[in-house]
């Protein structure tokens, strides 16, 4: 049985939305977890940020090969995290979310790693309506962002091809609690909206297909990927969520409002149809890990956030604004010179174009 105690996991991004609940977790589990992030959005905490653990450096682009020396398991989430943050700079979004992560696993590789985790994205389907989908199927990323996550599994099939343990992780959309909320998710922005203003509000005509699972499930699965046997699968690539969490973004409102009485459907006048649509099969990571089954549905959402209604911290305001919102957050932070554009902390002043 693996000493789980002796095996040193790096966690890049464990300050964010899924890393905050990930770190405690592995820790949970007996691992030795050693963090990595700048914490760009420090200012969007929630709740009590989990216990503080070893920092190697703040920014993955910084760890060299001596960093990774006396690592067995890189757990690669740090990055650009969305679309709209994509769409910020898309040269940026290409240099970290690509070119950057693969410089972090050929380094992972010269220092021996045992196994490199990365989180790519089921967006890099694209535009893919109704039809189910596959680890195999056809790639159509549409965003900087998905294009940049597509240019990062072809690049670590090839790492893997030199030696290095590569899973390939392709998150569902996800959804629930952390300490490092996001409301620019679906079902907690839909959530949020309803509960904040009596109104569910669509920014879509809600059309598109969404696989969602809950935070928690994905560090789950992730936890379950450290020590899985995979020498017997065709790929490393696992789309990572449920078949029966499959909805559409219209059905999921259907599903909160039966949980939210006095709450209103509210389609924007201007909704159109959102061209990512995407009906992901991961019947591969079932076969992985026989008992994989959801611990949550999207209505979990409601019990979470109530506390935050309650004590009137949550509003409208709040997570559609800078204080929450990813993209605008960000904004704001360059706006005032505390980070620069090339995303490092505090190197550039916001009136320089250097």
């Amino acid at each position: 049985m693996t000493n789980r105690v002796q095996r040193r996991v790096l966690l890049t991004g464990h300050l964010g939305y899924v890393g905050s609940v990930l770190s405690p977790m592995l820790s949970d589990f007996g691992y030795c977890v050693t963090g990595c992030d700048i914490d760009l959005y420090q200012a969007c905490a929630v709740a009590e940020m989990p216990a503080s653990i070893p920092v190697s450096t703040a920014d993955f682009r910084d760890l060299s090969v001596d960093d990774l020396g006396n690592i067995d398991t890189v757990i690669h989430l740090a990055g650009l995290s969305n679309d709209p943050l994509g769409e910020l700079d898309a040269n940026l979004t290409d240099e970290i979310n690509y070119r950057a992560a693969v410089q972090l696993a050929a380094r992972a590789r010269a220092a021996g790693v045992r196994r490199f985790i990365a989180a790519s994205s089921c967006s890099v389907y694209g535009a893919s309506g109704e039809r189910w989908l596959d680890e195999r199927s056809k790639i159509a990323p549409l965003t900087a962002y998905a294009r940049a996550k597509h240019q990062l599994e072809l690049a670590l099939l090839e790492e893997s091809k030199r030696g290095l343990d590569v899973v390939i992780l392709r998150p569902g959309t996800v959804f629930g609690f952390s300490p490092k909320l996001r409301f620019d998710l679906v079902v907690n922005n839909l959530a949020a909206w309803a509960m904040t203003t009596g109104r569910l509000h669509m920014k879509s005509t809600g059309n598109a297909w969404r696989p969602l699972l809950h935070v928690n499930d994905l560090c789950r699965a992730i936890v379950a990927l450290i020590e899985a046997n995979l020498s017997e699968l065709d790929s490393p690539v696992l789309n990572i969520g449920f078949n029966d969490l499959n909805l559409t973004v219209h059905e999921l409102a259907l599903e909160l409002l039966k949980h939210l009485p006095n709450v209103q459907l509210a389609i924007a006048d201007d909704a159109e149809p959102d061209r990512r649509s995407y009906r992901v099969n991961c019947s591969k990571l079932k076969q992985l890990l026989p008992d994989w089954c959801p611990s949550r549905r999207p209505i979990a959402v409601i019990d979470e956030l109530r506390p935050l209604l309650n004590n009137g911290w949550l509003t409208a305001q709040r997570f559609e604004g800078p204080d929450l919102a990813r993209a605008g957050h960000l904004r704001q932070r360059i706006a005032r010179g505390e980070v620069s554009r090339d995303l490092r902390a505090g190197r550039l002043s916001p009136d320089r174009d250097d």
